[in-house]
């Protein structure tokens, strides 16, 4: 008989899942409140590479004047997705998050097949980054230190920085990104002011917000790259095992996070209208590209606040490569302790009670990948924005369609639950605003992969317009194969996929069973 207090390691009769201390197999609780949870969260959405990269894109490649009614629309989209999201986290926590919401709605095949496009589509998220984040750092030293480095020395150094910081303490962490998630968004903030209370001669014009402006083949290509501005608040859930009240702090979180984003995109999108004039903003943004912001805010508020704005654009960066490497990680956590990663990827630092295997899992995947694209640099054939073109469209995108994909999963899966459960009637509102969320995300998962080329830059008979979008659904394929063989080999273990700390709870009972 093995007691409670034994810290011997032990296989199980249900499969060979290892049972380890407590500390080991379940995340440290009680280390975020509703404001650290909130920074952590809002700091991977990266505010100021939205506004400054994004916003421009859409006005300049895709022609849409009426992006700002874009992000209202997406708002309101993610918005009923959050309602049944936030309840199933009341009801379910695990670091999984998507995963483990899909295994308690759609079975453990399923959950076992989202928990390998999880892990892969966040992973693209937080790689891709790098290649932006060396680019404008290598741009910063060429302007104002006289000095040439290639983008990738940054983008490595900063993958050893990130990894590190992986290690401490979550509270550290939350700091680290709230403190440049306020900074930079405190100047976004300074530049909507300027541009409201000095606009172009069309004035304080709101026709951005016609419905109008929403007309035009850029229209689907428009909404599959604004929903990427999104993505970092569905990211509460994975943090509820690290809370003090997860049923009451999640939901407050997410919808502080939806309601927040959408309204501080929507105005800063609508800045850009009124700055530079509806009539102008689209030609404007062609002509100077992803530096529209800084180009009017020379005008607006003058070179030394424009410096300080290229900086901040290299910490907000750095802000959501942290946010989104603490989210991989905490995945890799969550397979490890159910078994759909090698049991040592279930296991916590016992330093900081951080998921430290799942952190250096994260850090060698960036390591590789930025590595290759450093090899590969087209920078010699006279491509200085390869890394950008490359490492950050081509990852980012494939991330956000394999996050669409999964929330479009686990809205049907939020359904599936309460369902089963017997309580739809009760449930009834929310479950509407689940089946609602489901028409828009997949009309968002649709159109992004029917102009995946278009998003990308690559021709319409690039063989990448479907290669990487083949990369989710073999991802899908490798996780349900796996889920299929645990529940033909090992149905105990098949049985725990998105039980998260219940999983060791279950294992702890029975190791101290006679």
């Amino acid at each position: 008989m093995t007691t409670g207090s034994s810290s011997t390691s032990r296989a199980t009769a249900d499969g060979g899942i290892s049972t380890f201390k407590g500390q080991d197999r379940a995340l440290r609780a009680d280390r975020l409140g509703t404001t650290g949870l909130l920074l952590s969260v809002l700091a991977a959405t990266a505010p100021l590479m939205v506004v400054a990269g994004v916003m421009p894109t859409t006005f300049g490649v895709m022609g849409v004047l009426g992006q700002p009614l874009l992000f209202v629309i997406l708002g309101v989209v993610l918005a009923l997705f959050s309602v049944g999201y936030a309840e199933m986290s009341r009801h379910v926590h695990n670091a999984g998050a998507f995963y483990a919401y899909i295994s308690r709605g759609l079975g453990g095949t399923a959950g076992a097949g989202a928990a390998m496009v999880a892990l892969v589509a966040y992973n693209a998220l937080q790689v891709g980054i790098y290649g932006i984040f060396g680019f404008e750092v290598s741009g910063l030293f060429a302007t104002y230190l006289d000095t040439e480095i290639a983008w990738w020395i940054p983008a490595l150094l900063a993958v050893l920085a990130v990894g590190a910081l992986g290690w401490l303490k979550i509270d550290l962490n939350a700091r680290v990104l709230g403190v440049l998630l306020i900074i930079e968004v405190v100047l976004v903030v300074i530049f909507d002011v300027a541009a409201i209370a000095d606009p172009a001669k069309e004035g304080l014009s709101l026709h951005a917000f016609n419905p109008d402006t929403l007309s035009g083949a850029g229209i689907g290509t428009a909404l599959c790259f604004c929903v990427a501005a999104f993505l970092g608040f569905e990211q509460a859930p994975v943090y509820a095992e690290e809370t003090s009240r997860p049923h009451v702090l999640v939901p407050r979180v997410m919808f502080l996070a939806i309601g927040g984003i959408a309204v501080f995109y929507t105005i800063s999108c609508w800045a850009y209208t009124v700055a530079a004039g509806p009539s102008a903003i689209v030609g404007t943004a062609q002509d100077q590209s992803a530096g529209l912001l800084f180009f009017l805010t020379e005008d607006l508020l003058g070179n030394t606040f424009t410096d300080v704005l290229h900086v901040l654009f290299v910490t907000g960066m750095f802000a959501a490569m942290l946010s989104f490497h603490n989210v991989v990680a905490r995945y890799a956590f969550a397979m490890g302790r159910e078994g759909l990663l090698p049991a040592a990827f279930g296991r916590t630092s016992g330093a900081s009670g951080a998921p430290g295997t799942g952190s250096l899992l994260q850090t060698a995947i960036s390591l590789v990948v930025v590595a290759v694209f450093a090899l590969t640099d087209d920078r010699p054939t006279g491509d200085p924005t390869a890394p950008v073109l490359h490492l950050f469209t081509w990852m980012g995108n494939l991330g956000a369609l394999g996050v669409a994909a999964l929330m479009a999963a686990a809205s049907v899966s939020v359904i599936a639950f309460f369902v089963r459960r017997g309580a739809a009637a009760a449930q009834f509102w929310r479950l509407a605003a689940s089946g609602l969320s489901v028409v828009g995300l997949l009309f968002i998962v649709v159109y992004t992969v029917k102009d995946f080329d278009v998003l990308i830059g690559a021709g319409p008979d690039s063989a990448l317009s479907w290669a990487l979008p083949a990369v989710i659904v073999l991802a899908l394929a490798a996780g349900v194969a796996q889920g299929l063989l645990l529940r033909s080999r090992a149905p105990e273990r098949h049985a725990r996929i998105g039980l998260g700390n219940e999983a060791f709870q279950l294992d702890k009972a029975a190791a101290e069973t006679p």
